[in-house]
């Protein structure tokens, strides 16, 4: 198999954190990704995994190998795309899928703007709270939010975003504040349906992470639906910060346990294969992280306001 391709597995095993989910990714035998993962190793010359067998984490050498492997195929994706823009004009039928809260508060402003500069591009969007099939459904591009699902298509991360523990002040006030993290497990948590917790929530401090023990109350797999809920003063969730941006300045909402970080919710970039891919994906994909850094720049700007000037 080429380099690329062997880098394509190894980035896929650790975005999946399982040997067994990469496989099924990418359309092949458990036994032949592990040989594909050895056959890197060996050409690197570095052991790049830790297995065992809650799954896969990466050595450290193998973290350096993640982040370059990263720019490689994103480098080869963009080049893709400047070879088809010889050819092919931004125009046509592009059909994009995501979820609803991602599509209406991030990604639907995004491609307005991209509609507007190309007024020959045709765009469709769907907002599907579920794992569309972009082969089988006829999508040109989905973004996809924690996890990816058994489907076919290429696929890889683009970014990621900060996520929130809240509830509402009323709740706290009622259960109590909690100050650390195995006070989680007093309040019930409103979890959606892919974030399955086993029990725990890391939360990380200073580098140093934290198993929070927590109650499941609900799940649904609705993000309105959790949304109400936890304005109902009935729990607490788990959201990307970027959603609840405005809820937390005007107080709608409250952030438990502000001094931790629980873990970053991944955005994934997938199309039905590296050969569908060019410059319409690259416009868009290019414009969405472009929006979602000027929010998260924003965001950062609100909670940390630069110190009053006194003449």
């Amino acid at each position: 198999m080429d380099r690329l391709g062997l880098l394509e597995s190894f980035v896929i095993a650790l975005d999946e954190g399982s040997l067994n989910r990469a496989a099924q990714r990418r359309g092949i035998s458990q036994p032949a990704m592990s040989l594909q993962i050895k056959q890197l190793e060996a050409l690197l010359g570095h052991e790049l995994l830790h297995r065992s067998s809650t799954g896969v984490k990466p050595t450290r050498p193998g973290q350096l190998v993640y982040t370059q492997a990263q720019g490689l195929l994103s480098g080869y994706d963009r080049m893709s795309a400047e070879l088809s823009a010889l050819t092919d004009s931004i125009s046509g039928t592009f059909r994009i899928s995501t979820s609803t809260f991602f599509g209406r508060i991030i990604l639907g402003p995004v491609l307005l703007e991209v509609n507007q500069a190309y007024p020959d591009l045709d765009i469709v969007m769907k907002l599907e709270d579920r794992l569309v099939d972009v082969v089988r459904e006829n999508v040109d591009l989905a973004i996809r939010s924690g996890t990816l699902g058994d489907s076919d298509g290429a696929a890889r991360k683009i970014a990621q975003m900060e996520t929130v523990l809240f509830a509402t002040s009323t709740y706290l006030d009622q259960v109590g504040r909690p100050k650390e993290p195995e006070e989680l497990k007093r309040l019930k948590f409103i979890q959606h349906h892919e974030d399955q917790t086993g029990g725990f929530v890391p939360l990380t401090l200073d580098g140093v992470e934290y198993q929070a023990p927590v109650h499941v109350g609900f799940t649904a797999d609705d993000p309105d639906l959790i949304i109400r809920a936890v304005s109902n003063h009935t729990g607490y969730a788990r959201a990307p910060r970027l959603f609840l941006e405005e809820a937390l300045w005007d107080g709608r909402f409250e952030e438990i346990l502000p001094r931790y970080q629980p873990q970053h919710k991944e955005i994934y970039a997938v199309y039905p294969s590296r050969h569908s891919y060019d410059k319409r994906h690259e416009v868009i994909i290019s414009s969405l992280l472009d929006r979602m850094e000027a929010l998260r720049v924003a965001s950062i700007a609100r909670r940390h306001p630069p110190a009053a000037i006194i003449a």
